[in-house]
């Protein structure tokens, strides 16, 4: 069945209420296990009481401010070694479209932290055909409005939010390093949800490109949209950078790229040229 229907299918994780995985991925064969294998320490979700374990993949972790170019170069990067993908952006935009269509105060913590802990998110990790359902209803094209872009921020600061969505992150990147790997991006994922990943990637790009980039997304093209879309990037920088729970931050050994003048490819190249290296010195 299709991931619409809520129930999952190879490259489908389902993750929600009670902390439930309904269905484990399965994985994709011999020959994804011999992409560029490493042991990637995950660290078990907190709370747990749960020791890390080591299963054998790889991360690639890719962040960087909206407009950057991520979810781009990150889905080609997939493509190009045979890895699944997860947008945690997406998981985050998710419980903000609930949260709206609820009209629940986003800026009340603990209303939006009771959305996150009754919402079951299904999440195919396919990078051609990314998806994410609420509750069995696909909510691909609702999480990308303006109003929830323009929200998403006041959600993703709550502690008790990302604790959870965080948990589910390393679920799915545990089930997917048993297949080889992942590619995953966010705003804290070298820093916070996968730290001991041997490939980081912190992708940046001027703000008046990535407003151009934005408003295109929107299907937009006044001058007026993008200096609208501009405004919003920067406040939306200020509130990411600034927050106290995982902070939009450069991680520690990260390839640092600007993408304003590159090309996807460039930037795709560019990552892997050097993850050749980091990946050598990796144990």
């Amino acid at each position: 069945m299709s991931p619409d229907d809520g129930s999952a299918s190879p490259g489908v994780t389902a993750t929600g209420s009670h902390d439930e995985v309904l269905r484990t991925e399965q994985q994709r064969g011999a020959e994804q296990s011999a992409v560029w294998p490493s042991s990637v320490p995950v660290p078990a979700p907190a709370g747990t009481g749960t020791a890390p374990f080591t299963p054998t993949g790889l991360v690639v972790a890719v962040d960087g401010p909206g407009g950057s170019g991520k979810s781009t170069v990150s889905r080609e990067i997939a493509r190009r070694l045979g890895l699944r993908y997860l947008d945690t952006g997406a998981m985050y935009r998710a419980i903000t479209q609930v949260a709206l269509e609820r009209r629940i105060d986003i800026e009340d913590p603990s209303a939006v932290a009771e959305v996150a802990e009754r919402t079951v998110l299904t999440v195919g990790t396919d990078p051609d055909r990314p998806s994410i359902a609420v509750d069995g209803d696909n909510v691909d094209e609702q999480i990308r409005t303006r109003a929830v872009t323009n929200a998403v921020s006041a959600v993703a600061a709550v502690s008790a939010v990302r604790s959870r969505l965080v948990a589910q992150q390393r679920e799915i990147i545990a089930e997917s390093l048993a297949a080889g790997g992942i590619v995953v991006e966010g705003r804290d994922i070298g820093s916070v949800v996968a730290p001991d990943a041997p490939v980081k990637v912190f992708l940046t790009a001027s703000t008046e490109v990535r407003a151009l980039r934005r408003s295109r997304q929107l299907g937009e093209k006044g001058v007026d949209d993008v200096a609208r879309t501009l405004a919003e990037l920067d406040r939306r920088d200020a509130l990411d950078s600034t927050r106290t729970a995982d902070p939009l931050s450069v991680p520690d050994g990260a390839i640092v790229l600007d993408s304003s003048a590159l090309s996807v490819p460039e930037v795709v190249d560019e990552v892997l040229r050097q993850s050749q290296h980091l990946l050598a010195a990796t144990p």
